[in-house]
């Protein structure tokens, strides 16, 4: 059943979310002030998704809507200070793919964020770091298969996804 006011405080807090990310151009370090609110916004929305999925289950297209799903998403992608609740969204993203209800790729994202916070290889090449100044994807297992998976999920070959990464943060 379509919950208008999930969806309504799922964009919202997407909007927050994406508000304190980019108050400060990339590159530069984060006063004190900014670092603290994305901190408080980052926990209060992993909070919020964590209730939601706990009474509702993954809100996917049906329940929310696209966009709303996809902010979903977004803030079990930014919920970096848990871990271990990235780690648990990504069988309910998984079913949520499965059933029609968001979209390979978003799973795709989160697999990669979840290895790579737990020191692992990346499946899909999408997490990246600037290391020695450099920005670098971080290491990805089994580089020759990459561009057949990330197509799979329907994710752009890894060179344009490269592009558009140096293009954003360099």
């Amino acid at each position: 059943m379509f919950d208008a006011e999930l969806r309504d405080e799922l964009l919202r807090r997407m909007d927050r979310d994406q508000a304190v990310r980019t108050a400060v151009p990339v590159g530069q370090l984060l006063p004190p002030e900014i670092d603290e609110e994305w901190d408080c916004v980052e926990a209060g929305n992993t909070a919020f998704l964590k209730g939601v999925i706990a009474k509702r289950g993954w809100p996917g297209i049906n329940m929310v809507g696209e966009e709303a799903a996809h902010a979903a998403w977004v803030l079990a992608q930014h919920a970096d200070a848990d871990p271990e609740f990235q780690r648990s969204c990504l069988p309910f993203l998984r079913a949520a793919v499965d059933a029609g209800q968001a979209k390979p790729s978003e799973w795709a994202y989160l697999i990669d964020r979840v290895r790579v916070a737990e020191g692992r290889l990346q499946v899909y090449g999408t997490q990246y770091w600037t290391q020695d100044g450099v920005l670098r994807a971080r290491p990805i297992e089994d580089p020759v298969g990459l561009d057949e998976r990330r197509a799979e999920v329907g994710l752009a070959a890894q060179a344009d996804y490269d592009r558009t990464m140096r293009g954003l943060y360099e």
